[in-house]
């Protein structure tokens, strides 16, 4: 009988993170075939077959051939429970992957290493610097023209703010690529193309044969040689400590397409990212919030709400909150309670994920990811503990850019309209204002494309053909006040401008960047937040 700490131990929840196309979905698969957890990778860019990336599975998703919604799978490779999250990489949906990279402990990091790191790349290294997140870096498609790889190096290293550690170096590049020497195990692996190839097959070289090899691989070895040697002498020797505080990062080179130079990530993910960590929150204490720091190993169940995907299954018309186990065992038939609103919960199936394939849950420990279906009542960021009165912090809400109104082109579907923005609003794939004084709701977004998916969504699960006009507002900020009479007085003055999002927090529609000076200068003891945290706790600092 294992112990909850041993199990905690066996335990390792990442996140991938990347630029869109730099061959994320293609390593997520990759990563499932060489653990075992699938029988055949399904080909990304095929998407005219059947046979769709097993962590796309949303109609839209097939369609465009890209990521819209983040994914969980969990796998089994030498006796650790490896629990993926592959996140959209377009920056329109990067509010669902903020949410995501609050629920790992770890991040994989995908680098096309023609194009190094791209914009979106950025935004999210900020969120995994905020939090101090463990980066593994995977350099992918060397088999392609690419850069040089001190060159990608240099560039990871100014734009992370943190030292590289190579730990595997490539021979050559593109039609000359020969393959990657890993500085671990001191063997060069020979590269061959083809996707059906499994990590076995390929050949490997121990270094100690460098005569061998030099003959073989002639310039492209020599080269390879000098380029990691500076490399090597460049960089600090790995330090986990440092690693695991965010100041160095593992790099590792190969393409994901063709099967190489995954292993030493999956091995690299048992053997250097952390098990499940500790986790902030606060207790209510004699009327006041007492910080407090949860252990894995806690005996309490403690878990997060920081995805609530509606329609899962087409057929069941279904809601599943996933939540990140933070403390304790979940065991079926547990008496489990939603700390904001005090309800009780009973979920009666509790599944852990491969992507739509869902298996019913026997136990879950800290650093699982499980989802139980809810007929509402349950919102991103909750928590749900069997029976402490505690709150987890930190699942951010962005205010959005953009806005537009929805026009329901058959009135007498408003009610499936109703539904189908509370769902969509309390998923967080659009956020739903609902204007005081009346009107059309509104959505706002953090890009253009999450209106086209809430539109195609709102048609195909809901039945309700809508049309989105645009709007005056150019954003929101979520308001507070010291006092309740300060806060009316405040909504009295700007009745038209005040609506109510879907954790039914008051919010202040802007219409310029000025609006937000003017009424601060106005109402002085009114607070702004960009940010809000999950309801019913601190909102964000003022702005």
């Amino acid at each position: 009988m294992t112990t909850a700490l041993e199990e905690v131990r066996r335990r390792r929840t990442f996140a991938i993170i990347s630029h869109p196309d730099a061959g994320k979905t293609t390593l997520t698969e990759k990563l499932l075939l060489f653990s075992g957890a699938i029988q055949i990778a399904g080909s990304v860019k095929a998407r005219k077959a059947s046979r769709h990336a097993t962590s796309d599975w949303m109609e839209i998703e097939k369609q465009r051939g890209i990521s819209v919604a983040s994914s969980v799978m969990q796998m089994l490779y030498r006796e650790h429970v490896i629990n993926l999250l592959d996140t959209p990489g377009h920056k329109d949906f990067s509010e669902d992957t903020y949410r995501v990279l609050t629920a790992v402990d770890s991040a994989l990091m995908v680098i096309d290493a023609a194009n190094g790191v791209e914009a979106q790349t950025r935004r999210l290294i900020e969120v995994c610097r905020q939090r101090d997140t463990p980066i593994i870096t995977f350099v992918n498609k060397m088999d392609r023209e690419v850069r040089d790889p001190l060159d990608i190096l240099d560039e990871v290293e100014r734009e992370l703010g943190m030292p590289c550690v190579p730990m595997t170096w490539p021979v050559g590049q593109g039609k000359l690529f020969g393959g990657i020497i890993n500085l671990r195990t001191q063997a060069m692996t020979v590269f061959e193309s083809g996707s059906e190839r499994l990590p076995q097959d390929f050949e490997t070289v121990p270094l100690s044969e460098q005569g061998k090899l030099a003959d073989r691989f002639g310039l492209e070895w020599q080269t390879a040689m000098d380029s990691m040697e500076l490399a090597t002498g460049a960089s600090p020797t790995f330090d986990r400590e440092a690693f695991l505080a965010g100041k160095q990062t593992p790099v590792f080179f190969g393409s994901g397409v063709n099967n190489f130079g995954v292993m030493e990530v999956l091995d690299a993910l048992v053997d250097l990212a952390p098990s499940p960590q500790p986790r902030q929150s606060s207790l209510l204490v004699n009327k006041h919030m007492v910080e407090k720091t949860i252990q894995p190993e806690d005996a309490g169940f403690a878990g997060v709400v920081f995805k609530v995907q509606a329609n899962m299954d087409a057929n069941h018309r279904d809601r599943i909150a996933f939540v990140r186990v933070a403390s304790g065992r979940y065991a079926p038939g547990m008496k489990l309670k939603v700390q904001r609103s005090s309800k009780e919960l009973r979920p009666t199936s509790v599944v852990t994920f491969l992507s739509q394939r869902r298996e019913a849950v026997d136990e879950a420990y800290a650093g699982d990811i499980i989802g139980f279906t809810t007929h509402g009542g349950v919102q991103l960021g909750d928590t749900i503990t069997d029976g402490a009165n505690l709150q987890f912090t930190g699942l951010p809400f962005f205010a959005p850019e953009l806005f537009m109104t929805v026009i329901l082109k058959n009135p007498l579907r408003t009610k499936q309209l109703q539904t189908g923005l509370d769902q969509l609003g309390e998923e967080g794939a659009i956020q739903v204002f609902k204007p005081e004084i009346g009107g059309p709701m509104l959505l706002g977004a953090v890009g253009q494309l999450q209106f086209e998916v809430v539109q195609h969504r709102l048609k195909a699960e809901y039945d309700c053909d809508v049309r989105l006009e645009g709007c005056q507002y150019t954003g929101a900020r979520w308001i507070t006040a010291d006092t309740p009479a300060e806060l009316r007085e405040f909504t009295n003055a700007y009745p038209q401008r005040m609506a109510l999002d879907a954790a039914n927090t008051l919010a202040y529609l802007c219409t310029s960047p000025y609006d937000v000076r003017l009424a601060q200068e106005r109402f002085p003891k009114i607070h702004f937040h960009p940010l809000r945290e999950h309801a019913g706790l601190a909102l964000g600092s003022a702005g």
